[in-house]
């Protein structure tokens, strides 16, 4: 499990997107380590609470509600472009519904050649583990738990069960996908 999925969007991969919709959708996705469905159907009127967005049960897997922290400029800068594109609306335009748009999303990545955006998830949830513990995780060659010191050891611990709550995973064993062990 200690191998990277991590992906990274760079702007020449959301030039190849032309609707704006699910270019704004894969940013939300990189920015905050949203699932798809849940960057699809994001309301910024709704999630955004000034230091962090909510996300509301209906749009997450399993269906319960989570808060992400608004952690820089340029994801509250994000959040500012979705809210002049959208307005009070969600990530679905109001000509489309959900299905219509996630088949939308899927035929323009398929033909951008992005796929597996799963690990913008990967890449969140990696660059989160380092701002929170100051060391790389063990996907990308960060100290393993053997190799931990007993002060580290509870760190890793805290950190993973708050990294787990805010990417929407109640076991923190799943959050090892994604950052390693």
């Amino acid at each position: 499990t200690n191998n990277s999925k991590a992906k990274a969007l760079h702007a020449a991969d959301l030039e190849k997107i032309p609707d704006p919709y699910v270019r704004l959708s894969l940013e939300l996705q990189q920015s905050f380590g949203l699932r798809r469905e849940e960057a699809i159907k994001f309301r910024p009127g709704f999630a955004d609470r000034g230091d962090h967005i909510l996300l509301k049960a209906s749009w997450t897997k399993g269906g319960k509600e989570r808060t992400v922290p608004i952690r820089n400029a340029e994801q509250q800068a994000l959040l500012d472009r979705i809210r002049r594109q959208v307005g009070n609306g969600s990530l679905i335009p109001a000509d489309r519904n959900y299905v219509q748009q996630l088949r939308i999303y899927e035929r323009l990545t398929a033909n951008a050649g992005l796929s597996r955006m799963h690990g913008l998830r990967h890449a969140y949830a990696q660059q989160r583990y380092q701002e929170l513990t100051g060391w790389l995780s063990p996907a990308v060659g960060g100290p393993t738990s053997k190799q931990l010191s007993p002060d580290q050891k509870v760190r890793d611990h805290e950190v993973r069960q708050m990294l787990s709550l805010e990417i929407g995973h109640t076991r923190t064993q799943i959050l090892g996908v994604y950052i390693g062990k």
